[in-house]
């Protein structure tokens, strides 16, 4: 990384660019963790590798699930017969 005039960081276009301090790239590290989130996430990935496995008893589901019923409003049907889609 170069600094312009600005004082902003830049990245240079050499290949083999000198690395930060390592204090500068764990800093860096733990900006990105911060901006991914990445703490909320191993929290829950810990809460779940310690939580109940789920049952797969067959009384545990139940024996019947009824369908959804789809509706199909009154413009909804026109709107498909003039395309010639006749919804039943």
């Amino acid at each position: 990384m170069t600094t312009s005039r600005d004082g902003f960081a830049r990245p240079s276009n050499l290949v083999h660019d000198e690395l930060g301090t390592p204090a500068e790239m764990a800093a860096d590290c733990e900006q990105a963790g911060r901006n991914l989130r990445l703490e909320l996430r191993m929290e829950r990935a810990a809460r779940a590798a310690v939580a109940a496995p789920p049952s797969i008893r067959y009384e545990d589901y139940p024996a019947e699930v009824g369908k959804r019923e789809i509706r199909i409003s009154d413009a909804a049907a026109r709107l498909a017969n003039a395309l010639h889609l006749h919804l039943d």
